[in-house]
């Protein structure tokens, strides 16, 4: 099977996701993206991972902007990528794998009216990201199911608004396409010794039970939420820390607005390659996302056998997030957040690491393996549908 997958943009997380379809198929993976868009440390690893197979395209046109609090269907932008249709039309696959209704989907879409060359969609969104999406949003997404041949859907929120909002067959649905790099973290940290551990929380000043939160910072991500949540749970200085990872446009007021917090502190962006030891200094993690399709950083703190706090606005969590190894709330029901947060930190820390033995051992079944997997069903179903 030669598979096409043709996506704008994606980071290191992908890349053992790549590997493992193209041992599926006997090295028949050919993978485009934007040159301009992924990071050139990105594009090394997928060049060194599928060879000439691999096409960093450049030149790409825009118009519009992103919206730097990525919140979605907050703004309208296009993007072409010319030649890229005749880029496919080199290829010649058998089939074609995009990622989402835009952006560079329209040229394979259009890729596939022309010359019936099945096509599968990749697909992250749920009813919640989707809440505030323009009408002819949701009737163009329509229109492009009714040509979908088979969709690969990140979890269960994702497949219940893709099925009963767009309109998609369920029998053509595969899910888990989604993965963090799971193994790879899980043995960086298991590298990690305990000097390094008592290292880094010796820099930063943590004492008591570390909850650690990495991500943006930025309206999406709820952290004003968390911070408001941790100043009424009232834990002290010698009994919990909270660690942020991360920057964005609102990490100065942040930090200004928990200045009085003797038990909060930001260490900025943490480069991916380097994050690992801050996932084995933590004793819990914690996502307060008022808005998130599939969040990575869940399952990377699962492999890193940490247990959970997440938000209901997560569309993971109802794969990733169970009793026994976590807690959900709503970010912007102060009270119920800060009981949650008291209740991981009563667990202590030997209560808190039995928790993330359970999340080590939940994760392993959504791995970069199980997430090649779907995507190639969900190759096979199209190539089957098309036929038909």
């Amino acid at each position: 099977m030669k598979i096409a997958w043709v996506t704008r943009s994606f980071l290191d997380y992908r890349i053992p996701v790549f590997r493992e379809v193209d041992a599926l198929t006997n090295g028949g993976l050919y993978l485009s993206w934007s040159g301009d868009y992924v990071p050139e440390s990105v594009t090394a690893k997928a060049v060194a991972t599928l060879g000439d197979r691999a096409f960093p395209l450049t030149g790409e046109a825009k118009v519009g902007s992103e919206d730097q609090h990525h919140m979605a269907n907050r703004n309208v932008s296009f993007r072409w990528q010319p030649g890229l249709m005749k880029h496919i039309r080199a290829l010649d696959p058998d089939v074609l794998v995009c990622d989402g209704f835009f952006k560079w989907t329209l040229p394979a879409l259009l890729h596939r009216v022309r010359h019936r060359t099945p096509l599968v969609i990749a697909y992250e969104r749920t009813r919640h990201t989707e809440r505030n999406a323009q009408g002819l949003r949701t009737l163009y997404r329509k229109g492009v199911v009714r040509m979908t041949d088979a969709m690969d859907c990140s979890g269960q929120l994702c497949k219940d608004y893709t099925v009963e909002d767009l309109g998609m067959d369920p029998a053509r649905i595969t899910m888990g396409h989604m993965s963090a790099d799971t193994e790879g973290l899980q043995a960086a940290v298991d590298a990690i010794s305990a000097e390094q551990i008592t290292a880094l929380r010796d820099r930063y000043g943590l004492r008591g039970t570390v909850f650690l939160y990495v991500g943006r910072m930025d309206d999406r991500k709820g952290v004003r939420e968390l911070l408001a949540a941790w100043r009424s749970a009232g834990l002290g200085p010698d009994q919990a820390s909270l660690l942020l990872v991360g920057d964005g446009p609102l990490r100065e007021d942040l930090t200004a607005g928990s200045a009085d917090l003797g038990n909060v502190v930001f260490a900025g962006r943490i480069p991916y390659d380097e994050i690992a030891p801050y996932y084995a200094s933590a004793d819990a993690f914690v996502i307060s996302t008022l808005e998130d399709n599939w969040s990575l950083v869940v399952p990377e703190a699962m492999a890193c056998a940490l247990p959970i706090l997440s938000s209901t606005y997560n569309g993971c969590w109802p794969e990733l997030v169970r009793a026994e190894n976590g807690w959900t709330f709503l970010p912007e029901d102060g009270p119920g957040f800060a009981q949650v947060l008291q209740q991981a930190a009563a667990k202590g820390r030997d209560g808190l690491a039995a928790m993330g033995q359970a999340s080590r051992a939940l994760v392993r079944q959504y791995g970069p393996e199980n997430a090649a997997r779907s995507i190639v069903e969900a190759c096979e179903m199209a190539i089957a549908h098309r036929k038909r």
